[in-house]
């Protein structure tokens, strides 16, 4: 499997507080939905910080997990029974994605860009 980057999935409160709070740490806003808002290291652009709001809407992963094929992640944690949380998705966005619990209930965005 090619993983290309794991990234914290964050809940915010008060979502424009939150991503100030990671500028002055050093990310930069890198993508912005309103509901979600992703920053990411100038340095090191793998190194990323995604946080809901609380307008987010559907379950809030955890952790997003971006790999070089979604459908063949989909289909081995298909075929480990994992519990697939959210269907194969393409979002208006630019990702197919999909979301899954790990062994402890944690929600995994198993997600690639288009």
């Amino acid at each position: 499997m090619d993983i290309r980057r794991a990234v914290p999935d964050l809940r915010a409160a008060d979502l424009a507080a939150s991503r100030g709070f990671y500028e002055a740490l050093g990310f930069e806003e890198v993508m912005n939905l309103g509901w979600v808002v992703n920053l990411a290291s100038p340095t090191n652009p793998t190194a990323q910080i995604l946080l809901f709001g609380p307008d987010a809407t559907g379950p809030q992963p955890d952790l997003s997990v971006e790999v070089g094929d979604v459908d063949a992640a989909h289909a081995a944690m298909v075929e480990a029974g994992a519990e697939i949380v959210y269907p194969l998705t393409d979002e208006p966005w630019g990702v197919r994605r999909f979301f899954v619990k790990d062994p402890d209930g944690h929600v995994v965005n198993v997600v690639n860009h288009r």
